[in-house]
């Protein structure tokens, strides 16, 4: 059975940092593009940031570029959100997605599995 369980979202203030896990069980960490997105009420869940396989290639949605970073530990089965210079726009449900063909892409059907989401509220 395949599982990805987010951590580290919580409360910060404006121009603060979190940096959010996913740690994946149940599946060949290293063959899969990992995903990130988000969502608040009322609204589509949206695309944060995506890396493919090979933990190099890397995309952003534009509101997050130059200030999160993707990346994957494969030893470690752990995909990682940091995210710095936090905007109270950034406030949602973070979710972290999988993908087994590998391909590092923005759409959300893309992805086969995905985590419960944790909470990110930047308050201003």
């Amino acid at each position: 059975q395949v599982q990805l369980v987010e951590s580290g979202g919580g409360l910060v203030q404006d121009g603060g940092s979190l940096r959010l896990s996913c740690t994946a069980s149940g599946l060949t960490f290293s063959n899969y593009a990992m995903g990130w997105f988000r969502q608040t009420p009322g609204k589509e869940r949206e695309f944060v940031a995506t890396i493919r396989w090979t933990g190099i290639t890397t995309f952003y949605a534009d509101s997050a570029k130059g200030r999160f970073t993707i990346s994957k530990d494969n030893a470690k089965n752990t995909a990682y959100l940091q995210m710095n210079s936090l905007k109270p726009e950034d406030t949602a449900v973070y979710y972290c997605a999988a993908d087994r063909l590998g391909r590092g892409s923005s759409r959300i059907n893309d992805y086969e599995y995905w985590g419960q989401g944790t909470q990110v509220t930047v308050s201003s």
